[in-house]
């Protein structure tokens, strides 16, 4: 059996605030310490409820539970039924493309992380299921209902904070903390960078958001003011349910916050290195591959791969994207056609005779459709649903 190691008190969770989650940690080793009488109770109390117990839960999973069922201050009782409508409102091909590349690019950034998962497994052969499991997690999030207790996106973002906590746990342990014991051994563990700490965790809840639609952007799907504060409100609520500290991420109302966060975090983070570069050339092969082949697709391995390129390296900046291993696509002018062609459509989309002026004449000062049709039959692609975004998985971080 698994060493227990001690739950942090108050003045040990402030220590170790950057390091990891105290609730989900203290879950993991009261699983294993009691077994599956405890896990019984979180499985039940996850679908349910904690009033829908019969018996006492062990004390970590009620505390847990407590946290989960509380509401952070700010979220819209109803926001969880109508799901994150921003993100649904993007087209299924864009959004795998775009969001899931970029968000996957911008937490393979890091090379702790990247150090992590290389040692786990072939990048080439990791990737597609990688790919997979992000894109499924951030669908079960995004959808309505999807976040309500017990619902798919609920159920899957508490596992992914569990699987954090035994991460962190299995490092702990292979560093001899649980062989040594004691409440000193897990703080000098806490104050450490630990695997899947709190910074590892908000790049990948600024990968879809703010990295996502900045990737978007690129492709000419962008949203104003008031659709940025209702993501940022979604996204905190899953942000609450994953353990991020919500000194990170409470202020975070639009982009410009987000931008905030993202450079206090590549303050703190090492330039991408060979895993990181290794995992995102992997990424970009297996989408462009798997998108490709596809049933229905109309774009070639060759002409995604190079849409990829041009969106990370448009979304990241060359230095970061020349970190990354992204290579420079050669000049054409698809990419402005392709964001022309999606501004006309977003902007048909989302019509009101109260739109502005200035956003009608961006969205409609474009190609004709033929001009389109001729270098690529891209408003065909927009129409494509990628299968592999909803196939069950988690996400890479």
């Amino acid at each position: 059996m698994t060493a227990l190691h001690p739950t942090p008190t108050t003045t040990e969770r402030a220590t170790g605030l950057h390091a990891g989650d105290p609730l989900a940690d203290a879950v993991v080793a009261e699983l294993d310490l009691l077994g599956a009488p405890a896990q019984r109770a979180l499985d039940v109390g996850l679908r349910g409820g904690l009033a829908s117990l019969h018996e006492p839960a062990p004390e970590a999973v009620a505390a847990l539970l407590r946290q989960l069922e509380s509401t952070p201050p700010g979220v819209d009782p109803l926001m969880a039924h109508r799901g994150d409508v921003v993100s649904l409102s993007v087209p299924p091909l864009w959004f795998g493309l775009c969001s899931i590349t970029g968000t996957l690019a911008h937490t393979y950034a890091s090379p702790a992380v990247a150090g992590r998962l290389v040692r786990a497994g072939s990048p080439a052969v990791m990737a597609p299921r990688r790919l997979a499991g992000t894109g499924v997690w951030a669908r079960q999030t995004m959808r309505p209902g999807g976040l309500l207790r017990g619902a798919p996106g609920y159920l899957a973002t508490v596992q992914l904070r569990l699987l954090h906590a035994r991460i962190r746990l299995t490092a702990f342990e292979r560093e001899g903390g649980a062989a040594e014991g004691g409440a000193s051994a897990w703080n000098t563990f806490a104050r450490r960078r630990t695997p899947t700490g709190q910074d590892d965790l908000a790049r990948t809840w600024l990968g879809l958001t703010l990295v996502s639609f900045r990737a978007l952007a690129a492709v000419g799907i962008e949203i104003d003011p008031d659709e940025e504060h209702s993501l940022y409100r979604y996204w905190s609520y899953v942000a609450h349910l994953l353990g991020l500290d919500e000194t990170l991420y409470g202020n975070v109302l639009d982009h410009t916050d987000a931008e905030r966060l993202r450079a206090l975090l590549d303050a703190r983070t090492a330039a991408p290195d060979d895993n990181s570069r290794a995992l995102t050339t992997a990424m970009v092969d297996a989408q462009a591959r798997a998108m490709a082949g596809a049933p229905g697709a109309v774009l070639s391995e060759e002409h995604l791969r190079y849409l990829i390129h041009s969106v990370l390296r448009q979304s990241f900046g060359d230095e970061t994207a020349d970190l990354l291993g992204v290579p420079v696509p050669a000049a054409t002018h698809l990419m402005p056609l392709i964001g022309k062609l999606n501004r006309q459509s977003r902007y048909w989309q989302t019509f009101s005779p109260a739109s502005s002026g200035e956003a009608r004449r961006r969205a409609l000062d474009g190609p004709g459709p033929e001009l389109i049709a001729a270098v690529l039959p891209v408003g065909t692609a927009t129409g494509h649903r990628s299968r592999e975004a909803e196939r069950s998985g988690a996400p890479a971080a």
